[in-house]
């Protein structure tokens, strides 16, 4: 059976980011899923931090993420949302999105707003992006060979894909992710 994990929208924002999790996703090791509200999130960063990207492009993105993952769209959660508490009141459709799918992990850069604590209490634990991608590779070592090399291949034409890290794939200028 797979893992079920819960993409943040601040792992979705960089585009090679995006592309490696989506192509994680589509080994059947993981079983990623997302809402509605978190492509909101996503999108709406993109847009701010870059104005040059068409909207037409960036919704031909956003439709083509969710044909690249079946099942990937969470709906049904926004009744959890007010019995839900964390340091940013605005991260808890996040943690009700992966409650309503029983995942075990969220994948995210904002560890700080999803505490141990409250998350043990729905068996959710927060990744960051770089320890979800090894902690996959260990559990499954054959997936590496063929989605990873492929997006290694997409994004460093020299072939030399040693270094490629998540934590180096971060936007240069980090959004906003409270707006």
């Amino acid at each position: 059976m797979a893992f079920v994990v819960l993409y943040d929208a601040c792992v979705l924002y960089p585009a090679p980011l995006r592309d490696l999790l989506i192509r994680l996703a589509n080994t059947g090791i993981v079983r990623a899923r997302w809402s509605e509200a978190i492509l909101d999130e996503c999108f709406r960063n993109i847009q701010e931090q870059r104005p040059d990207l068409k909207p037409e492009a960036l919704q031909r993105t956003r439709e083509l993420m969710k044909k690249a993952v079946a099942n990937c769209m969470v709906t049904g959660f926004e009744s959890l949302i007010e019995g839900i508490t964390l340091p940013d009141p605005d991260d808890r459709h996040v943690l009700a999105a992966a409650i309503r799918v029983g995942a075990q992990a969220i994948v995210t850069f904002n560890l700080r707003d999803f505490p141990k604590e409250t998350l043990s209490q729905y068996e959710v634990e927060a990744q960051p992006p770089d320890d979800f991608v090894l902690d996959t590779n260990r559990a499954s070592p054959g997936w590496s060979s063929h989605s990873r090399d492929r997006h290694h291949g997409s994004i460093a034409s020299n072939g030399d894909i040693s270094g490629v890290s998540a934590r180096w794939m971060k936007p240069a200028r980090e959004p906003d992710w409270s707006a």
